[in-house]
Order: structure tokens, then sequence, then C-alpha cells
């Protein structure tokens, strides 16, 4: 069986916490619109030859060895060109820090492998990375997530540096910094390194499993030495390559006995292997509770009044953690849509719901009018707010699927335990601040709604009414055992959800329209079963004494009721079951 390199390498990462270093190139900040030291150097020499009246074009190395009778070197020239450490500083800083219009287009700030990485090590995953970049993205980067890293550029540096065991996070930056003029670029500079940086490298590399992303090997002399001198392999090494490796790459990849990863770019590796890791930390996390024990302490809690206050706690401490985690950057609202991105994201909201969905089985079936409020406000909780000004439709629509899950399950239960007091709370207390401004959250919450953007109902179109109905087979197993019995009270649940929908629709939009469900196809050939007919067939025997209008829902009245229902069914008087 062929596994995917990258789903190993996190699989390796997610078993061995801070095992593992990576070693990043140019490529890294290049993406970012970050020249390289070699590149300003080669600028410089262009401005140089400009002002002195001459061309160096087309090989400006060439015509500064001519002019100056030496080899361009980046540290002469700035420091030619900027006397003072100040003046060297504000000189640097357009070549690598973004100018407001830089910043705006997404240049020379932390990209997605930046932020990815940094999202690694700040749960303890990365400790150490070797770069042989100047620039200060990924210290940036970092510094988003709380984390002010150990940097290592000079042999002072590590002189003055804790032990790696003691150091939450260590970048060792083996070219130099920028603000400091003693980087190196030339082939002569490249060729060695001093001899503390040696064996911090090799240090490193014999104790650390190794990433390399954007790094070719070329030029850079000692950092190819320190790969070879280190003949352990206690950790794997895994080499990414956007094409086809250098000879001198493959040399070491064969040396390291390295696992070649072919990559798109760094931004999709590292968001990729990222993704992956959280998805092996939420598959692993042991919740305090199971699903199960969850729903029998809170079976035990709803036997006595005297546990308010636990009963309270259960819920909302478990509401909270999801909206913590549902509020994450792993949900931004900005990623770019893709299918395998959509599918992740729907199975773990599923599988992150587990519990809530098990605490709002038990409670609405189990008929205590003191908590309806707050299975109420745990669908509010769960939805996340939205966040940043490039929202995709797509991850917006979805952010509702959780509350979408909840109600379904809650209101099934409150259905077969006819409690409908609980079940109305359901439907029309949840609010949501929709365009600025507070309306029923059950106008958010229909499957087909959710799904939203036509692309995403192309490739996903399992996340519909029929999609809920097996999802919620299993939960609602202990309920509801028969099969058959499954089916007609989750038909009655959606079409009774569709009539508070258009009801609501109505008083808000002044327009009667609601979604479809599962009930409008299923039956439609037996008249009598169909569950327009069986509802109709209540109303008739018990009118205003129907536990929906007792309950309060179109008002509390009979005509409302007949009103709204007569109008949605007009609405879709076109299909042969009308």
């Amino acid at each position: 069986m062929a596994i995917d390199p990258v789903l190993s390498l996190a699989f390796s990462i997610h078993a061995n916490p801070g095992v593992y270093s990576i070693l990043l190139g140019s490529g890294i900040s290049r993406a970012a619109g970050i020249p390289t030291g070699w590149d300003i150097v080669l600028d410089l020499i262009g401005k140089i030859s400009e002002v002195e009246g001459e061309t160096s074009s087309p090989d400006p190395e060439v015509w500064y060895r001519a002019k100056f009778g030496e080899e361009p070197n980046y540290s002469r020239i700035i420091e030619s060109l900027a006397k003072s450490p100040a003046e060297r500083s504000q000189f640097l800083k357009r070549y690598l820090e973004p100018t407001a219009q830089e910043r705006e287009d997404g240049l020379k700030i932390p990209t997605a492998a930046h932020k990815a990485i940094a999202g690694l090590a700040a749960r303890g995953y990365i400790r150490a990375v070797i770069t042989t970049n100047f620039d200060r993205l990924l210290e940036k980067a970092l510094e988003e997530k709380g984390i002010s890293p150990t940097v290592i550029s000079t042999t002072d540096s590590i002189k003055g540096s804790l032990p790696l065991m003691h150091t939450r996070f260590v970048l060792i930056k083996v070219h130099g910094d920028y603000l400091d003029t003693r980087i190196k670029n030339s082939p002569a500079e490249l060729g060695t390194y001093d001899e503390p940086m040696n064996q911090l490298l090799d240090r490193i590399f014999d104790e650390f499993g190794l990433i390399i992303c954007g790094w070719s090997g070329e030029w850079d002399t000692a950092l190819c030495s320190a790969l070879e001198r280190c003949r352990s392999r206690t950790f794997a090494t895994y080499w990414t390559s956007k094409g086809d490796p250098t000879e001198l790459a493959k040399r070491l990849i064969q040396q390291r006995q390295a696992t070649l990863i072919t990559i798109k770019d760094a931004d999709s590796f590292f968001y990729d292997l990222e993704q992956k890791v959280l998805s092996l930390i939420e598959i692993d996390k042991a919740h305090p509770i199971s699903a199960a024990v969850a729903a029998a302490t809170l079976k035990r809690y709803l036997s006595d009044d005297h546990n308010r206050i636990q009963t309270h706690d259960l819920i909302f401490n478990e509401a909270n953690r999801l909206h913590e985690e549902f509020s994450s950057d792993k949900y931004s609202l900005e990623t770019p849509f893709n299918f395998e991105e959509y599918t992740r994201r729907v199975r773990q909201y599923e599988s992150s719901l587990e519990i809530l969905l098990y605490l709002i089985l038990v409670g609405c079936y189990w008929q205590n009018a003191q908590y309806d409020k707050w299975w109420a406000k745990c669908l509010e909780r769960v939805v996340p707010p939205k966040k940043g000004s490039r929202s995709i439709n797509v991850w917006n629509n979805l952010r509702y699927y959780p509350a979408s899950i909840l109600l379904y399950a809650g209101g099934i239960s409150s259905i077969v335990s006819n409690n409908y007091r609980c079940f109305a709370s359901l439907l029309t207390l949840p609010t949501n601040e929709e365009r600025d401004r507070e309306e029923p959250l059950l106008l958010q919450l229909a499957p087909r709604r959710i799904i939203g953007d036509k692309e995403a109902e192309i490739l996903f179109q399992k996340l519909t009414n029929e999609h809920l109905e097996r999802l919620l087979r299993g939960p609602l197993k202990e309920y509801l055992p028969s099969d058959v019995e499954y089916i007609k009270t989750f038909d009655r649940f959606e079409y009774l959800f569709t009539l508070v929908y258009a009801d609501l629709n109505e008083k808000r939009h002044n327009r009667i329209w609601a979604p479809t469900g599962c009930f409008l196809w299923r039956n439609r050939d037996e008249h009598e079963k169909h569950i327009i007919n069986r509802v109709r067939a209540e109303i008739s025997e018990q009118g205003e004494n129907w536990p929906l209008l007792k309950a309060g829902l179109f008002n509390g009245s009979l005509t409302r009721f007949n009103y709204i229902e007569a109008e949605y069914i007009k609405a879709f008087r076109e299909l042969p079951y009308f």
C-alpha cells in the first residue's frame, strides 16, 4: 500500500512533538516577494553603474569586478553606500519591508507556509528552523502566534543562547540577519561557517528529524558539508522539491536516505501538513468525557433539580469549547475553496460535535422546562462569528452546519417525547446577527441553504437533508429503535421545521417561502401516509389543542397555521403529490 508521504510525515510529527526541525531555503521567501541577498547585490550594482553613467548589463558581476578590481561583496557594498547602522537599516527596509501597496497586494508579509510553520511551532511540534534567508517573515508569523523565538544569526548569539532543551523555539539564520551587514552571499562566504555554528548544526542534524523545503543545496557549500558530516539517522529526513532535484540535492537525498516529496509550492505543502497534523490531534484528542459518559452524566443530573449548576457547566463547557474550536484559524472564512478542504471541514464539524450532540438528545428528550432556553443558546454558541474582510461565501454558509445538526437532533428528540415546548424554543429562540441586524437563527439552518454555493453543491451533494438523515440514525437509535418510526419522525420534524421557517420568514421578510425536505418525495404514492396529510388530520381532530399551537408556534393560532400551510403548499402546487 502506497501511503502519501505528507501523511506519513504528519503521523511522525504528531507522534514525536518537538523532534522535527525544518531547513528553509530562499524559495519560501521569494514566494513572498522578498529578494535574496545576491538579488540585492545585483540590483545595487545596477544602480551604481547607472550613477557612474555606465551599464552593468548583461552581467553586473563582471562589470563590478572590472570596475572595482574585487569580487562583489554584500557587506562592503552596503557599508560603502550607508555608513551608520541606522542608515543601513533604513536603506535595506525598502527591499525587505512591505510598503502599504505591497502589503495590500500580499507581498513581503508572512505567507501561508510561514503561518503553518508557526502554527506547528505554537503547538510544540516544531522547535527548530534553520534558514538561509535573512528576512524576518518567520519571526513575524511566530510572534502572531505568541512565540518570541530565540534567533541565532552570529557566533556571538550562539554563545549567549540557552541549550536547545531549554529553548521553546530556535531560529538559526545561517547566512545572518538583514539588519546585520555581515550576512553571507558570496561563494567564499558560503564556503565555511565558524566552528560554533558547525557544532550547533551538527547537533541539530544528529538529534532532530529534518524537513527541507525551498533549498536546492547549490552555492551553500558549508551547509551541504554539515549535512554530509551527519551520518546518524535517528529520525527521518523529508526533502521537498517542486520538480526534479538538482544533482547535488540527489546526492544529499541519497546520503540522508531522505524521502522525496514532490510539491506544488511551499504554501500548499506546509498548509496541508499542518491540517493533517491538526486532524490527527482531533482524532486522537481525549475528551474529558466520552459522549456516552456525558449522556449518562446528564441523565443523572436531570433526575435531581439540585444539580442545576452542574448541568449548566456540563452543557456550556462543551458548547464553549466548540465555539473556540470553530472560531480558530483552521476554519478561516478566507481560505480558498477546494473540495478536499470542504470535505475536511464537514467531517471535522461532525466529529467535534459528538459530545454536545448526545447531550442535546438527552436534554430535549427528558422534559425539563428550566433548561429549554439553554439548548437554544447552545445553537447560537456553536455558530462562530463572521471574521475577515474577504470571507468566501461557501465557508460563511458552512459555519452554520454544526447548529443545523444540533437543531435536527434536538428537534427530533423533542418530537419523540412529545416535548413540543422544547421543540418550539429550539426553532424560535436562537438568534443571529445577519447583515448587522438580529434575525431568527432558524432562517440560516436549512441544509440546502447551508450548501449555498453552487460549486460546493455540485462537489458535495451528500451534504443535504438525506445526509443528515443518515448521520443522525445512529445517535437516535436509543430513542427510535425502529427504522420505520425513525423515518416517520424525521419527516415530521422536517415538515414542521419547514412550516415554522415559512412563518418566521413571512414575519421577517413579508414572504412565505421555506426550503424543502425529504418529506416532499417520500411516500408520494401513498396519500394517507404522507406527512402533510397526517398533520392535516391531526389539526382537523385537535384544533386549537394541537400541541404545537399550545407551545406558542404560529402565534398559538389555528388561523395563522392554516394560512401559512395553505400559502406554503400553494408555492409548490405544481408538485404531483399535492
